[in-house]
């Protein structure tokens, strides 16, 4: 049995839960801290009582798995809030010596983020002055980048100068002050790999983009991490969410001995140069980083793969799950889910290679269309691992890790159960009843999609009928049936779902 304590980036499901459900059925003991000692969204989780649970845990734990987010701010979203010092944050860091002075065969993964800056105008997850003047931070960043690096045409330049004088400089300060010192952490964080009390880091870029103070920030830290020589123990790619399930499969890999090969098939020609929506690079470069950070390694060939991952890749101009209704042509015909679905079926019964699907054509939800393909096959439970939700790195770590996962510990009623999971958030949540909650239902009680009543109201009791409905319309067939044990809304808005699920096998 291995021992791993876990420190999440928050306390929603896909960061408190997720890695546990992967690992239930296996010689794996996943420890968390207590949810009562975590935050809630913008309210910081009890940093001190987190790191006397850390170090009670790590005495006879055989990994560790830390947010250092939570560890020094307490949480993702409190991490973009704070008004911790630089000084403040560096004496934090101090205390992960402790850690291997307690248990010096520990392996202690981390992971920080660089942080992100959203381009629209929204308070619900940032300052309250992001209400008003969030839009044109992102802009006034993306210029700043511009014009440093000898980029910017004379409109830029004009439209620089414009908002240098529009935004205040009281929201600048604080906003860029804040900026500076989680960029310094990371610099810091760097220095606790060097010295190997982190055996290994990612940083991870929430919700990036080519050009603004992302970008540059990812610059700095870069730069450290090349200083130190420290590429191979500090990765940095788009992610967030997914990491805990990353760093779970690699740890898992590690003792183990494992080094997966992983062979990437995708749906269009053009997809693996895509760049994602709220990324910052191609498809192809994300993919590479996500299956190395897992423990894994790209396949030369198919023959030689230990899981093939087969992509549902988008197409320029990428598009949101919602409005997949109205795909563009571009989106029908410079891809092709025959092929893709029909190689998924021919791999599975004449090769034997567990496959993974990443559903990554469209944001924030699943491919319907693709779902319907792989029930008409009856494929949808033949999977190694499947995700569809969020941004496309947030969806390559869940699969990939579930891919690994299953490959190490097989075909349990906790793999099928996550499957299951993922198709009715991924699809049936992120691509259909989210919208239509938000637009059919909600107006009829005078809340909105930041707002709703609570973590297990009305709503939640209306999502959860809706996607009932979905189970029975787009899953549930001759040998296969899903049952919601729980859905609930973790933050008390409409962006995310908590569900607890569970695969049914109907004997005939």
């Amino acid at each position: 049995m291995y021992k791993i304590a876990y420190i999440p980036l928050d306390e929603r499901p896909c960061n408190y839960s997720f890695p546990g459900f992967l690992v239930e059925q296996s010689e794996v003991n996943l420890v968390k801290p207590d949810m009562n000692i975590m935050g809630d969204k913008k309210v910081p989780g009890h940093t001190e009582k987190i790191w006397e649970w850390l170090y009670q845990e790590s005495i006879d734990a055989d990994g560790i798995i830390l947010s250092l987010d939570t560890l020094l701010y307490g949480g993702i979203i409190p991490s973009r809030l704070h008004h911790l010092s630089l000084d403040d944050c560096k004496n934090s860091l101090k205390r992960l010596s402790r850690i291997k002075e307690l248990n010096p065969k520990v392996k202690l993964y981390a992971f920080n983020l660089i942080m992100r800056c959203p381009k629209y105008s929204s308070s619900d997850e940032e300052p309250d002055y992001y209400d008003v003047w969030g839009k044109e931070i992102f802009e006034y960043g993306k210029l700043h980048h511009l014009h440093s690096a000898g980029l910017a045409t004379d409109e830029d330049v004009s439209n620089y100068q414009n908002l240098k004088k529009l935004v205040p400089n009281d929201v600048l300060e604080d906003y860029l002050s804040r900026r500076n010192v989680n960029v310094e952490v990371n610099k810091l964080v760097l220095e606790y790999v060097n010295k190997g009390i982190i055996d290994f880091l990612i940083i991870p870029q929430d919700d990036s983009a080519p050009y603004g103070w992302t970008a540059l920030d990812q610059q700095k830290v870069r730069g450290a991490i090349s200083s130190l020589n420290l590429e191979l123990k500090a990765y940095m790619y788009p992610g967030a969410d997914e990491v805990g399930c990353t760093l779970l499969a690699r740890m898992l890999n590690k003792f183990k001995g494992k080094r997966p090969l992983i062979y990437p098939l995708f749906s269009s020609i053009q997809g693996p140069f895509v760049t994602p929506l709220y990324e910052d690079r191609p498809l192809m470069e994300s993919l590479k980083y996500q299956i190395l950070a897992a423990g894994g390694l790209l396949s030369p060939s198919l023959k030689d793969a230990d899981l093939a991952l087969l992509l549902n890749s988008p197409v320029e101009p990428m598009m949101e799950a919602v409005n997949q209704q109205n795909q563009s042509t571009k989106y029908q015909v410079d891809r092709n889910l025959i092929e893709l679905v029909e190689q998924l079926e021919y791999i599975l019964e004449n090769l034997n290679i567990p496959c993974v699907i990443a559903d990554v054509a469209f944001a924030n939800g699943s491919d319907l269309g693709l779902l319907k393909l792989m029930k008409k096959k009856g494929l949808l439970f033949s999977l190694a691992g499947y995700a569809g939700w969020n941004t496309s790195s947030n969806t390559l770590g869940t699969c990939i890790a579930q891919g690994i996962i299953y490959s190490l510990y097989g075909n349990t009623q906790t793999h099928h159960n996550f499957l299951a999971l993922r198709f009715i958030e991924d699809a049936g949540y992120c691509s259909v009843v989210r919208n239509q909650v938000t637009t059919q239902v909600l107006p009829e009680y005078g809340y909105d999609y930041f707002k709703i009543d609570g973590k297990r109201g009305e709503i939640a009791r209306n999502v959860k009928q809706r996607l009932t409905d979905f189970i029975n319309d787009y899953i549930k067939d001759e040998e296969n049936d899903i049952v919601i044990t729980d859905c609930y809304m973790p933050w008390s808005r409409m962006f995310e779902v908590g569900l607890k699920v569970e695969h049914l096998s109907i004997r005939k």
